[in-house]
């Protein structure tokens, strides 16, 4: 997956920067980002704060790790399973 050019930091000052009464052209225009982009970010971390966004990003990398490991487990298991049906 490809790597945001912007921090969850950089983010949420950009939101707040909407919040603040900025417009959403102009601070598209101004960071370099898409409308679509913006209301992206907006949906995903809208109300938060960086500790919260930090949190975010750890619980989701470790959610993408147990489905791995959930994954391989089974995968294993459907091996196993078949090697048996296999001997008898």
């Amino acid at each position: 997956m490809r790597r945001s050019r912007f921090s969850e930091e950089q983010i949420i000052r950009i939101l707040k920067e909407h919040q603040a009464g900025l417009g959403v052209k102009e601070l598209c225009r101004q960071h370099g980002i898409s409308d679509a982009t913006f209301y992206k970010w907006r949906s995903k971390y809208g109300g938060m704060e960086v500790p919260d966004a930090k949190r975010l990003k750890a619980l989701e990398a470790e959610n993408a790790k147990l489905k791995k490991m959930l994954a391989e487990q089974m995968l294993d298991m459907a091996t196993l399973k078949e090697m048996l049906a296999k001997n008898f």
